[in-house]
């Protein structure tokens, strides 16, 4: 019995610490009317901040997530906190408009620390449990990521937007004592060189259509849902609503309530074909973009859209995440340096691309983009199962 508790205690402090530091990313994007009266710069410029933040964070896992292959995860997953802290704090005092885009960058950098996390958690579970575990982990993510919405948009709305940052360091800073002192210790997988390591990310990504295919669809997944919500503040402040960041943030707790899902979507994991949850998630997508373009205009049909959005993104996430931990059990860490760096390139572009279709198109333009990134993203995996079936079965005379 003592294995089982172990396993899920040490499962939760790490969907906790994934929580908590994934937030970072995600604090600005309820913020971004205000950031952009603080700095007199329109609401297309200010979407700069998240694309920053998303770039630096693919950046950042391309450059460090590879290393918890090779070095220690505890130990590398608690520098890297420090790292995370100094660098929301310094876009805390961020002078101007062109500072808080660079710390924004540099926040994104040092956010890889739930990436560091995700395989630590595939490691320590057993065969039979993987998707289960790193479904939990992942929910604890998702959760990070919407609350922070909330807790952004409320104590922003309060206390203003430099508070929430500088509240930030300080919750970073006490996750990497959490961290060094409460996981066990997660000795490397493998023994390489740093340029073996870089190359042999390079060569995963050519040899591995499965991999190329998950980072595809992840990061059409992952633009669509950043395309939502960069742009839901300015929604938001629009007629019938006229709600400002604390409503915006009361969106990301309502979402919360859909990350019970991702347990559920990993134990379906476990007994099917991950490429069947990839697809459900892109499909659920689709339906939660028609549903906020069709009625997003009341509230009922924006809180329906919202939550099915997010069930279907997080579905296709976890089903993918799964997928390629149980197909590279030695280059885990790797192999979702390749997937992960897809996913926040697709974040980047969903983001570039909300601001630039609702400035020029308004909701119905966001609502657009959803859709055609999610649409792909279905399209894609249902034509790739089938090919693979094909591919398996007798040639047909």
């Amino acid at each position: 019995m003592t294995a089982p508790r172990s396993l899920r205690t040490t499962t939760l402090l790490l969907a906790a610490g994934g929580g908590i530091s994934v937030a970072n990313i995600y604090y600005c994007q309820p913020l971004l009317g205000e950031m952009a009266r603080t700095f007199a710069v329109t609401d297309a410029q200010v979407g700069l901040v998240p694309t920053m933040t998303q770039a630096g964070t693919a950046l950042g896992m391309l450059v460090f997530v590879p290393l918890g292959d090779v070095f220690e995860r505890r130990r590398l997953a608690a520098w890297m906190c420090i790292v995370s802290a100094s660098a929301v704090a310094l876009t805390s005092m961020a002078p101007s408009f062109a500072w808080l885009v660079a710390a924004s960058l540099l926040v994104g950098v040092a956010n890889n620390i739930p990436h560091l996390l995700l395989p630590f958690a595939a490691q320590i579970a057993p065969d039979s449990e993987r998707g289960k575990v790193v479904g939990t982990v992942v929910s604890g993510l998702l959760v990070g990521i919407l609350v922070s919405r909330f807790a952004s948009g409320w104590l922003g709305d309060l206390l203003g937007w430099r508070a929430v940052y500088r509240l930030a360091a300080a919750v970073m800073t006490s996750l990497a004592v959490a961290i060094a002192t409460l996981l066990p210790r997660s000795p490397p997988s493998v023994r390489l060189g740093y340029r073996a390591l870089y190359a042999s990310i390079a060569t995963l990504a050519r040899n591995e259509g499965d991999l190329r295919s998950a980072a595809a669809s992840g990061a059409l997944l992952f633009g669509a849902f950043s395309a939502f919500w960069t742009t839901l503040v300015f929604f938001l402040g629009t007629p019938p609503y006229h709600y400002g960041a604390r409503a915006a943030g009361f969106f990301g707790l309502v979402a919360a309530a859909s990350a019970g899902a991702a347990p559920l979507v990993g134990r379906a994991v476990d007994t099917r074909s991950p490429r069947v949850g990839v697809a459900f998630g892109a499909l659920l997508s689709v339906v939660g973009f028609a549903c906020l373009w069709g009625v997003g205009s009341h509230l009922w049909g924006l809180v329906a859209g919202v939550v099915v959005l997010d069930v279907g993104v997080q579905s296709g996430h976890v089903a993918n995440q799964a997928r390629i931990y149980g197909a590279f059990p030695h280059a885990r860490s790797r192999a979702n340096t390749v997937y992960m760096v897809s996913y926040f390139v697709g974040g980047a572009a969903g983001s570039t691309l909300g601001a630039w279709a609702w400035s020029a198109f308004a909701w119905a333009g966001v609502c657009a983009v959803g859709i055609a990134f999610s649409g792909v993203a279905f399209a894609t995996t249902l034509l790739k199962s089938r090919s693979s079936l094909s591919a398996t079965s007798p040639a047909r005379s």
